[in-house]
């Protein structure tokens, strides 16, 4: 007969419970100034992305989780966000727009 300890189930290896939001808004740049208005407004765009995770039972809490982004391989317009935080948990990772490569930099 095999014996189960307490912390079995604790310990196993799974996914944290998370959720991400994505911000969108308008740009008002000159161009939509003059195009658009309140009533007829521009077409959304993604302004940021906010990640909540929750890591309740990791086994070493002083070591804080951390992320790295990569560019994905298949084009420049979207980035891979990798979150690692260790034991029990796997990582977790997201697929996102590039921010940077999809605002217009010439002010």
């Amino acid at each position: 007969m095999e014996q189960v300890y307490w912390w079995h189930d604790k310990y196993r290896p799974r996914k944290p419970k998370y959720f991400n939001r994505v911000h969108t808004g308008y740009e008002w740049n000159k161009y939509n100034q003059t195009h658009y208005d309140h009533d007829n407004p521009p077409p959304k765009i993604v302004q940021g992305y906010k990640f909540n995770i929750f890591y309740p039972d990791l086994v070493d809490k002083i070591k804080a989780p951390n992320y790295t982004i990569e560019k994905d391989g298949s084009n420049g317009e979207t980035c891979i966000i990798r979150f690692h935080a260790g034991p029990p948990y796997e990582d977790i990772v997201s697929l996102f727009l590039s921010l940077i490569s999809s605002t217009n930099l010439t002010h």
